[in-house]
């Protein structure tokens, strides 16, 4: 057995895992490791599982998650350095996620300062016309039905006038699992501006749902499976942890 690791305890792995992963967070409501393992698995290089449950997560570009869990079992780690509070795998693990975002969340991203100024002094062709325009406020609506309603309005540069644009749009998981993107179009009657705008629209929906906004060092995500219900999106994915962020 590894000398003094009883004294170690799961406990303190516990908090030095928390302050490792929050140097990854902007903000976050409630976030908890919680490292299961025993001495003599531990003197071997295990740790039987760990847990990461977070809430209100703010990630990079203004990126809120309602709720981010993910699971991991039988990992294996370099003994010495956990008993300086280090988790340091000594290969990779595989693991389960779930990600919940709100429409709150969604359109704080959309509406975030980083995300608005690129929708600014957009050039698209309106009643056959060459216009600029700037977007003023997107709203987001996650459907009982699965669907993803958008609702944007825009000004003209040229006349000031301000315009909508509304559609709903089917989400789907991208072919590499790293995205969310949106397709299957259908505007409401009278809604329909810009083929150019919508595009931008769904460009910036997808730039939003990327999993790399959602990762933290040594952690990457691929979606299985995606589910809309009103007012949330949930995002079942693959971890794949080449190292344990540190400090």
């Amino acid at each position: 057995m590894v000398p003094g690791i009883d004294n170690l305890g799961e406990q303190a792995l516990n908090k030095i895992a928390e302050v490792a992963l929050s140097t990854q967070l902007d903000e976050a409501d409630n976030l908890e490791v919680e490292v299961k393992t025993d001495p003599g698995k531990l003197a071997q290089g295990e740790l039987e599982s760990l847990a990461i449950d977070g809430e209100g997560l703010v990630m990079q570009e203004d990126l809120r998650m309602q709720k981010m869990q993910i699971q991991m079992n039988s990992i294996a780690v370099n003994p010495m350095k956990a008993l300086m509070g280090n988790i340091e795998l000594t290969k990779p693990t595989e693991g389960k996620a779930q990600i919940v975002l709100t429409e709150e969340d969604i359109n704080r991203a959309f509406n975030s300062e980083i995300l608005s100024d690129r929708m600014q002094n957009l050039q698209i062709e309106l009643d056959k016309e060459r216009v600029t325009i700037d977007t003023e406020r997107v709203d987001c609506h996650l459907l009982a039905d699965g669907k993803i309603a958008i609702d944007a309005e825009i000004k003209v540069q040229q006349t000031g006038e301000n315009k909508q644009v509304s559609f709903q749009t089917t989400p789907h998981v991208s072919t590499d699992g790293r995205a969310v993107v949106l397709a299957e179009v259908e505007y409401q009657e009278g809604k329909e501006l810009s083929p150019e705008l919508t595009k931008a629209l769904l460009a910036k929906a997808r730039e939003i749902l990327t999993l790399s906004n959602f990762e933290m060092e040594g952690i990457s995500l691929r979606i299985q499976q995606l589910e809309v219900n009103s007012g949330k999106l949930i995002l079942q994915a693959v971890a794949n942890v080449t190292q344990f962020p540190s400090n």
